[in-house]
């Protein structure tokens, strides 16, 4: 037999055109599946663009604020470098000798306006030493050479800067509304913000609209560069001699570690006082009725128990006054309870009606809610002898790492520290933690303690 050959069969047949694969439902809704997250994803995309432009919009508009707060101190920084050029070349005939130390007071005016600014915009720049009295030191100083010569780049570059950036805004918003009112005004006007050529048609009109688009462009890319190139020179020449900080981080705490022990002292004074003054006394008198009463024993009993009543009488006196003395070191409801509570049933023996808004999540260091309950009691105290009030309100909140107290009263106001007032002992024991403490009294009133106490985060 002969070897088979299969192309023997389809020799001179024509071949059947293998039909397109048809698509089946499944392979549809799986297409149908893969091409959705194409779309979604485009949603995505264009979200992340507007708030990219929505963020570098905002940040040009910092930028911004911060050029034009440049130029103005630019412009007091060159009318202070003329003033000192101007002395300067009077002192070759000896008269700027006089003029010089009002000059260089106008130097460091302009330049605390600057580090003001500056600390508004990032990283307080702490204010240098007075500038020195002597014209000699004055000359010589380090601080006030850098301040001259910051004055000379700023009231130059800062000036110029500032209405650069006080311009490209301006030239985009002509630019960009350049095809509404173009064809209003004379073909001498009518020209793109940097005035090159006058436009005649509607294409040039829109070419000024692409310009417009330009200048948006350049304000959201470079418009921050600029202000930090303002910044610069003040944030190099202003700020002060390494260690100043830390210097004067050391002198602050050294006043409030004396007003600490000041404090201390003061608060020790009064525990001495009101222990001599009062439960001393009631102690006396408790021993000299009850030795009245044994030696009436054998004459009178009735005398004898007057007197032992009399004794218990003093007895309790001095319990009531040694518990009011406990309650003033340390109250037992805050170290019971809380904050809140311990103010509570401040406000409940406070003569004036007195209202507590206490919101403060957690508890605070045991120090940091004793100094907060000694504020409000000398305050509470303090209006309630002086001010006349009707009624006083106690707002605590607690924001962040601080502890915020207001107290308000309606009363006649005119409160001022003095010497041994209780507003002076709640500024010294504020600032012994590291706080602040405000006060605002006018005449006639109301009055607003406001005190803030650091207590962790």
């Amino acid at each position: 037999m002969g070897t088979h050959d299969p192309s023997s069969r389809t020799t001179g047949v024509p071949a059947r055109p293998t039909p397109a694969p048809t698509a089946s439902p499944a392979s549809a809704s799986a297409s149908g599946r893969t091409s959705a997250p194409v779309s979604a994803a485009s949603a995505p995309a264009s979200a992340g663009s507007a708030s990219f432009v929505a963020a570098r919009a905002r940040v040009a508009l910092d930028a911004l604020e911060h050029l034009v707060s440049g130029l103005g101190t630019g412009i007091l920084a060159l009318v202070a470098l003329l003033w000192l050029a101007v002395t300067a070349v009077a002192c070759l005939v000896g008269v700027g000798l006089f003029l010089l130390p009002s000059a260089l007071h106008a130097v460091r005016a302009v330049a605390d306006r600057e580090r003001a600014r500056l600390s508004r915009w990032g990283p307080e720049i702490i204010g240098p030493a007075p500038v020195p009295s002597g014209l000699r030191a004055a000359v010589t100083d380090r601080t006030v050479r850098r301040e001259a010569c910051w004055v000379a780049t700023h009231g130059v570059l800062g000036m110029f800067l500032g209405a650069v950036g006080l311009t490209l805004p301006l030239n985009a918003a002509h630019d960009l509304g350049f095809p509404l009112w173009w064809h209003l005004v004379p073909e001498s006007a009518a020209t793109a913000a940097a005035g090159w050529w006058p436009v005649r048609d509607w294409s040039g009109a829109l070419f000024v609209l692409l310009m417009g688009i330009g200048w948006l462009a350049v304000i959201l890319l470079w418009m921050p560069a600029l202000a930090r190139l303002q910044a610069w020179p003040g944030r190099r020449l202003l700020r002060p001699d390494a260690g100043t900080d830390l210097v004067l981080r050391v002198a602050e705490l050294t006043a409030t570690r004396a007003a600490a022990l000041d404090a201390h002292a003061t608060e020790l004074r009064r525990i001495e006082r009101s222990l001599h003054d009062g439960t001393q006394n009631r102690l006396v008198a408790v021993t000299v009725l009850i030795g009245a009463a044994r030696r009436a024993l054998t004459r009178d009993p009735a005398d004898a128990d007057a007197a032992l009543d009399r004794a218990q009488d003093a007895a309790e006196q001095a319990l009531a006054e040694l518990r009011a003395v406990v309650r003033g070191i340390l109250p037992p409801v805050l170290a019971d309870r809380s904050l809140p509570d311990a103010l509570t049933a401040l406000a409940a023996d406070c003569p004036v009606p007195c209202d507590i808004d206490a919101d403060v999540p957690g508890r605070c260091a045991v120090s940091v809610e004793a100094t907060a309950y000694f504020v409000v009691a000398e305050a509470l105290t303090n209006l309630a002898k002086h001010s006349g009030a009707s009624r006083a309100t106690v707002t605590v909140r607690r924001r962040g790492d601080r502890l915020c107290l207001t107290i308000h009263d309606d009363g006649r106001g005119g409160a001022q520290e003095s010497g041994g007032s209780g507003l002076t002992g709640i500024r010294r024991r504020t600032e012994a933690h590291d706080g602040t403490m405000e006060l605002a009294s006018p005449t006639g009133g109301p009055t607003t303690l406001e005190v803030t106490l650091p207590c962790g985060s």
